[in-house]
């Protein structure tokens, strides 16, 4: 049976709130949350930037080899709507690639060549912690409408209290070590992600459905999976999927 819109809504804050009582993985519950947000919200992609223990923002989760690239490039050119919902703690909401051009041409370029003509920004904030930001690329112009901007303003305050649930001063560095932990996690996902396109002959994203198909099958945190990929040779030998170039 096919979900609603309302039912895989409900769904993704049910698995951000079981978050804040259970043992849960950084990586896995924002890649989760980026993957929804793709279809809740009509983008086309989807990612999401951490700061790290330098205050440094870096890509933590994304849809697409396309946004991930992006998001990078954002951080390389020190200019874009992700930097500047973070450095604001404001939503950022650009329609048009008129308007990017204006405000951020490097980006404007890069978003352009890869064919996105609308983004949204949004700050992972709580009070006066601000951590990152979720971004919304679309493929059309246009501005999220007034339902959709609560909803996604919602899903990302639950994220941000998911992971800044231990806000105790004797806490914060448990928090910032568990933020990092999951900045790192991502490298070694990045690692494993290159292995399975080569021996695989497949593109990136196609590596990643890969790995995430492994992860779930083995009922393995992402990061896990990419350890056993890259350290262990594990899926190196195995053909890949009909489908796992698409």
């Amino acid at each position: 049976m096919t979900r609603t819109r309302e039912q895989q809504l409900v769904e993704t804050f049910v698995t951000l709130t079981d978050s804040l009582v259970a043992d849960y993985d950084v990586v896995d519950l924002l890649q989760s949350l980026v993957d929804n947000a793709v279809d809740l919200f009509d983008a086309s992609a989807a990612g999401i930037m951490l700061v790290n223990q330098r205050q440094q923002l870096e890509v933590i989760a994304s849809t697409s080899e396309r946004s991930n690239l992006i998001g990078l490039m954002q951080l390389e050119a020190g200019e874009g709507p992700c930097l500047e919902a973070f450095t604001t703690a404001a939503t950022v909401s650009v329609e048009n690639v008129n308007e990017m051009r204006r405000r951020w041409p490097a980006f404007a370029a890069a978003s352009e060549e890869a064919g996105y003509a609308s983004v949204h920004s949004i700050p992972l904030r709580l009070r006066e912690s601000t951590l990152g930001s979720m971004n919304l690329f679309r493929e059309t112009p246009g501005t999220l409408n007034d339902e959709d901007a609560v909803a996604v303003r919602a899903l990302t305050d639950v994220a941000t209290i998911s992971i800044l649930q231990q806000r105790t001063a004797d806490h914060a560095l448990l928090a910032q070590t568990q933020l990092q932990r999951a900045l790192n996690s991502r490298v070694i996902i990045e690692q494993a992600k290159g292995f399975l396109a080569h021996t695989h002959q497949i593109d990136m994203d196609a590596a990643f459905r890969l790995l995430r198909r492994y992860a779930r099958t083995n009922q393995m945190r992402i990061a896990e999976a990419a350890r056993a990929v890259v350290n262990d040779g594990a899926l190196g030998t195995t053909s890949a999927p009909d489908d796992a170039g698409r």
